[in-house]
C-alpha cells in the first residue's frame, strides 16, 4: 500500500517517542510505501486535491524506537524532488498534524473533505476532526465528565469558581497543557487569569472542577477502531505541578485499564469509530472523562516500551482492515 502521512516538519519529530514514527516503522516493516507531505503541501489544483509529497525512507528504525540516545535529525531520507499527486491515488492518507486547531488546520480539513469526495481514504475522517473539539466533545458524554462550564462570560466563570472552590481553566483549542490554570476561590489572581484566558470576554474557555485524582495520573486511554488498547498511560505531574501532560514535565507510567476506564472506552469506542475516528485518545482523571483527543493522539511508544503491547501493530492492523471494508 501507498500511505501518505501529513506531519509536522520532519526534523521536529522525536523518533524515540513519537507515535506517528511508530506507525511508519510498523507500516514499512509490512512492506507499505511511506510518503510525506507537510500541511502546506495540500492544494486544490485542476479540479483535484493534491499533495506535494516525497517518498520517505526510514534510517535505522530498529535502533531509534524508544532510544533517546541516538535521537537526531538524520532518521529519514526523501526521494527528491517533491511531486504532486492526487490524494485519491494513495491507499490511505493519515492526518497526523499536531494541534493547534487553527485557521490553517480548518482549511486542511476542507481540502481533505473534498479529497474524500474524490475517493481518498483519510484517517481520521476530516469531517469528524472538525466536529469533535478535543475539549468540548465531553459534552456529548456528560455522564462521564466532571462538573464543567464552557463560556466567555466572566461572572459565570467567577460563580463556577465560587461554587466549586478549586477549578481548572483552559482554552478550547490548546494542547500539551498550554495555558491551563488551576484557580481557587481564594486566588488573588483569579480575575486576571479569567481576563487573560478569555481575552477580556472575546474567547470562550472551559472550566472544570479540579480533580485531586490527578496526583495518580492523567490517563491516556487509546481507542483503535473503537476498541481500547488494554493499557493506559498515566501521566503523573511533577512535584508542585497540577498538569500531568508529558509536554509539561509529567512522567508516563503504563497501567492496565481500570474497570471505569474500560466502561468509558467501551461506551464511547463504537460510536466514535462509527463517526470515522479510527484513532482516539481519551483523557481520564480518576473516574472522569476530561478530553477526547482526535487530531494526533500519542503514547504508542511509551505503552509499548513498558508493557510489550504492540500498539502500532494494532493500529496498522485496524488501518488495513478499514481499507478492505
Amino acid at each position: 500500500m501507498r500511505l501518505l502521512f501529513i506531519l509536522d516538519p520532519l526534523p521536529s519529530i522525536k523518533t524515540y517517542k513519537d507515535s506517528s514514527y511508530a506507525m511508519m516503522v510498523e507500516a514499512a516493516r509490512r512492506g507499505h510505501e511511506i510518503h510525506f507531505t507537510p500541511q502546506e503541501g495540500l492544494m486544490w489544483k485542476d479540479g483535484k486535491v493534491l499533495a506535494e509529497h516525497c517518498r520517505l525512507h526510514l534510517i535505522d528504525p530498529e535502533k531509534r524506537l524508544g532510544n533517546p540516545e541516538i535521537h537526531d535529525e538524520h532518521w529519514y531520507r526523501l526521494d527528491l524532488p517533491p511531486r504532486a499527486t492526487a490524494l485519491a491515488d494513495f491507499d490511505a492518507v493519515l492526518m497526523r498534524k499536531d494541534p493547534p486547531f487553527d485557521g490553517e488546520y480548518l482549511t486542511s480539513t476542507w481540502l481533505l473533505d473534498h479529497a474524500v469526495r474524490q475517493g481518498a481514504r483519510v484517517f481520521n475522517d476530516p469531517r469528524a476532526l472538525r466536529d469533535h473539539n478535543e475539549k468540548f466533545t465531553i459534552a456529548q458524554f456528560a455522564q462521564f465528565a466532571a462538573p464543567t462550564l464552557v463560556t466567555r462570560l466572566a461572572p459565570q466563570l467567577q460563580a463556577f469558581i465560587d461554587a466549586h472552590g478549586d477549578v481548572v481553566l483552559k482554552p478550547l483549542e490548546g494542547m500539551g497543557g498550554s495555558q491551563v490554570f488551576r484557580v481557587t476561590d481564594r486566588d488573588p489572581n483569579r480575575n486576571v487569569i479569567i481576563e487573560t484566558l478569555t481575552a477580556h470576554g472575546e474567547r470562550t474557555i472551559m472550566a472544570q472542577r479540579y480533580l485531586p485524582e490527578i496526583r495518580d495520573g492523567d490517563k491516556r486511554v487509546l481507542l483503535i477502531d473503537g476498541k481500547p488498547v488494554p493499557y493506559a498511560l498515566a501521566r503523573i505531574p511533577k512535584a508542585g505541578e497540577s498538569r500531568g501532560n508529558l509536554a509539561a514535565g509529567g512522567t508516563g507510567v503504563a497501567r492496565p485499564l481500570t474497570a471505569r476506564d474500560r466502561e468509558i472506552a467501551e461506551r464511547l469506542g463504537p460510536e466514535l469509530a462509527r463517526r470515522g475516528l479510527l484513532l482516539v485518545g481519551l483523557d481520564v482523571i480518576g473516574d472522569h472523562l476530561t478530553e477526547v483527543n482526535v487530531t494526533s493522539p500519542t503514547c504508542f511508544q511509551e505503552i509499548a516500551q513498558q508493557t510489550g503491547f504492540d500498539v502500532a501493530g494494532m493500529f496498522i492492523d485496524a488501518l488495513e482492515d478499514a481499507l478492505e471494508r
